[in-house]
């Protein structure tokens, strides 16, 4: 028994742990590009300090905290009409629709943000489509802008936001709206103090399934952005293979996970006050 409760522990230890001591270890170091591998292990602070002071760095940690955010809420005001309508349509459909949510994922993200790239750029099928009808006869490409990553992220992670509000919903007694019917409150009213209260716990969860990823994502902003939209994953990427400064791409990762620990305990707590009230 002692064997099986340690197990998940040697496994954390040795593929979380370990790795995570090894990249803060160098992150402490600096760089030396005449060496294999290019680092010189120290006790340093000055990799942290330029990702504070640094213009670059914080435009990249505000920029992909602002994305991430305004990505979140969009997916939010997506994918909740959605998980209440899947919520309240007749249980032999849910099934279905629930597999229309989940079918993207049968199709590598890499092949779906190609996809993307298809279609918003210049001569691509939506360009295509307004010159055709007469919409517009120059509209430009939205790819390698900052409203093509937003677009990017809410496809990609729209799927984290409606499987937990799914969740939620569906659990909820109808009786209750019944019930506030009957009280006098129209049906905005209801859903106002009655369903949405009530989702909060799968709107948490579905805001950090989403927010979380979206902070460090790399290859939507690299695919559609482009160079003008400059996000710390991308950031991470160059330091780490376009400069060969391993020091600074460590200490560019821990920041990122110290950023991040924060909503991954709240989502973790969130998880546990679930499991407590089933």
């Amino acid at each position: 028994m002692r064997f099986v409760i340690a197990l998940p522990f040697l496994w954390l230890g040795v593929f979380f742990l370990l790795p995570f001591a090894l990249v803060l270890m160098i992150a402490f170091g600096s760089n030396a590009p005449d060496s294999v591998p290019p680092v010189e292990l120290g006790a340093s602070l000055k990799n942290f300090k330029l990702l504070f002071t640094d213009d670059l760095y914080l435009a990249a940690w505000l920029t992909s905290l602002r994305i991430a955010a305004t990505s979140t809420l969009a997916a939010l005001l997506l994918g909740y009409p959605m998980a209440y309508a899947i919520a309240r349509a007749a249980p032999a459909r849910r099934p279905l629709l629930l597999m229309l949510v989940v079918l993207p994922f049968w199709t590598s993200f890499l092949i779906r943000v190609y996809a993307w790239m298809g279609l918003l750029d210049e001569n691509g099928l939506l360009n295509q489509f307004l010159r055709w009808s007469g919409i517009a006869s120059d509209p430009g490409t939205i790819l390698g802008t900052e409203w093509a990553v937003h677009l990017g992220i809410v496809y990609a992670y729209l799927p984290f936001m409606v499987l937990p509000l799914y969740a939620t919903l569906e659990k909820l007694d109808t009786g209750l709206l019944e019930a506030a019917a009957d009280l006098g409150a129209t049906p905005l009213k209801a859903f106002l103090t009655v369903t949405l209260p009530l989702s909060v716990p799968g709107i948490v969860a579905g805001c950090l399934l989403v927010f979380i990823p979206s902070v460090g994502e790399f290859v939507i902003p690299d695919l559609l952005g482009g160079t003008q939209t400059l996000m710390i994953g991308k950031v991470l990427w160059d330091e780490f293979f376009t400069n060969a400064d391993w020091p600074l791409a460590s200490a560019v990762a821990i920041c990122l996970l110290a950023l991040l620990v924060g909503p991954i305990m709240l989502f973790q707590r969130h998880q546990a006050r679930s499991l407590e009230r089933r």
